[in-house]
């Protein structure tokens, strides 16, 4: 693997079996956001993307914590990403935190949130921009900006729009509304649920292996694919996707399926 894993700031990482694992860490916190977080999310994010080792990426939070978003006391402060004037700020949120949403929305391998606890703020937000979440009964989302007088900057009018529809967004925008556990499933911020706390990190690795399992250039081409067709309209992705299939019809690893079906056997994909 090509992934560097050590000289990361606010967060730990780890290898196994084609999943990259991400944790933001954070505990004086509760992983709130920082700008070495930035840095680091970033720059992992787009190595694994470059690495045909890693075929999913995982991220979590550290403790009993996913991410309380924005530093309250940076606010109160006025110090790193919340320092300067009107002007300032519009520039440090550009080239800080909107980062994150730009690389997330660049990348092409699957990103799956394990929301192990409370997501506030930009930490809901940053659980929205994966493509699949998974919780539990300490599962929690809150989009607070308004409780604190704020927007949603780093772009969550967007990814929880796309995520649960236009109509509970906005709920959960104005009233300030917060989902736990079955509700948040129910309302569908998460893709899957378990049942205890203690099971979380065994579904989750369940999921990762399956979608491991699938042939790793069709998964990413799906996954622009499925990008693309949400921001544009139907000719265009019609377009795009005979591309995509042309493509992956000529693969190595659509013979291998077709031939393991065939075979009545488990395909064993290499990404080419």
């Amino acid at each position: 693997m090509q992934v560097q894993l050590n000289n990361l700031f606010d967060l730990k990482a780890n290898f196994k079996n084609h999943v990259l694992w991400i944790e933001l860490h954070n505990p004086e916190s509760r992983n709130a956001i920082t700008t070495n977080m930035i840095d680091s999310l970033c720059r992992i994010l787009k190595e694994a993307d470059q690495d045909k080792e890693v075929r999913v990426i995982v991220l979590s939070g550290h403790g009993k914590a996913f991410s309380a978003g924005g530093d309250i006391k940076a606010m109160k402060n006025q110090t790193g990403m919340f320092a300067g004037n009107s002007s300032e700020l519009k520039d440090r949120y550009y080239f800080g935190i909107q980062r994150i949403p730009r690389t997330m929305e660049e990348i092409s391998k699957p990103v799956i949130a394990m929301v192990n606890g409370p997501a506030v703020g930009a930490g809901c937000d940053l659980s929205m921009m994966c493509d699949i979440r998974i919780g539990s009964p300490q599962s929690k989302f809150s989009e607070s900006f308004t409780k604190m007088g704020l927007v949603p900057g780093d772009g969550g009018t967007f990814f929880l729009t796309r995520a649960i529809g236009y109509s509970k967004a906005m709920d959960m925008f104005l009233t300030g509304r917060i989902y736990q556990g079955k509700e948040a499933l129910e309302a569908g911020l998460l893709n899957y649920y378990s049942e205890t706390d203690e099971d979380l990190m065994k579904l989750t690795e369940e999921v990762a292996n399956r979608v491991v399992e699938m042939a790793p250039i069709a998964t990413t081409m799906t996954k622009k694919a499925m990008r693309a067709s949400y921001l544009h309209d139907h000719l265009m992705a019609l377009d795009l996707l005979s591309a995509y299939q042309g493509i992956t019809q000529r693969t190595h690893d659509h013979f291998e399926a077709v031939d393991a079906f065939l075979e009545k056997r488990k395909p064993y994909f290499e990404a080419r």
